[in-house]
């Protein structure tokens, strides 16, 4: 065990930075969890963290399988703990985790891409979607939110452990998918009830989740193999793209529970 008590320490400066730059995980090549539900999540899915961090106070109670999981135990004092904190109310425990790889696309696995999708809360939602729906791979096009960051971490809750990520995607890298692209709109294409009830959507399939403001691009769109449209009746012009995303994957996954 370790005990740290400098602000200068090299490792709360890192610490500092994982937790409060989007994309210091590239750079640093080390992720940061905070709080013991995405600790959990990760040792669920078998993945050891190269150190664990306690703040004091809840260091003398922590459960063995915390302290158990790393090589490596840090603890800190509760007010070192909250500075590299980035939640209002600092959890008091993390693992340091080693940065996730670069992959290849998997071709035939069922998909989400993130086409330029730019809100941490919006992605981490659409990757609890995925997971939840049984969309096992999200692709994830330049400029979108990155995957790995403190906020995209917090809103995925721990979706991230089951799923096949892949970022800094041009959309010339998706021509390799081996499946039909589905694109939502607002005004063009049979309705998503529709196609459900005809057992229209097939498996697998990559479904393309556009810009917040701008939707999925032209260069996108034009290559979709259908566009898809979400009944609204309620008179709304369009639906927040993490609530879109829900429902077509909700969609995609029931259609072939008959």
């Amino acid at each position: 065990m370790n005990v740290i008590t400098s602000r200068d320490n090299p490792l709360i400066k890192e610490l500092r930075r994982l937790s409060q730059d989007s994309t210091a995980y590239r750079k640093l090549g080390r992720v940061w969890l905070e709080g013991d539900h995405l600790c959990r999540a990760a040792l669920t899915r078998g993945i050891k963290p190269e150190q664990a961090v306690f703040a004091e106070s809840l260091w003398a109670t922590a459960p063995r399988d915390w302290v158990q999981a790393a090589a490596h135990i840090t603890v800190l004092p509760d007010a070192l703990f909250a500075e590299i904190s980035s939640l209002e109310s600092p959890a008091k425990m993390g693992f340091i985790l080693t940065a996730p790889a670069s992959l290849d696309m998997r071709l035939t696995l069922p998909t989400v891409v993130l086409d330029r999708v730019q809100d941490a809360g919006n992605v981490g939602s659409i990757l609890r979607s995925a997971s939840a729906f049984g969309f096992k791979q999200v692709l994830a096009i330049k400029g979108s939110a990155a995957l790995w960051s403190p906020k995209v971490l917090r809103a995925g809750m721990g979706a991230h452990f089951g799923l096949h990520l892949v970022e800094g995607l041009s959309g010339d890298d998706l021509d390799a998918l081996e499946m039909p692209w589905f694109a939502t709109s607002s005004h063009h294409g049979p309705f998503l009830h529709t196609l459900l009830a005809e057992a229209q959507l097939p498996m697998p399939c990559a479904w393309l989740m556009g810009h917040e403001g701008q939707g999925v691009s032209a260069a996108l769109a034009e290559r979709a193999t259908l566009h898809v449209r979400i009944a609204q009746p309620g008179g709304e012009e369009s639906l927040n793209v993490a609530s879109a995303a829900a429902i077509c994957l909700h969609a995609s996954a029931t259609c072939h529970l008959r």
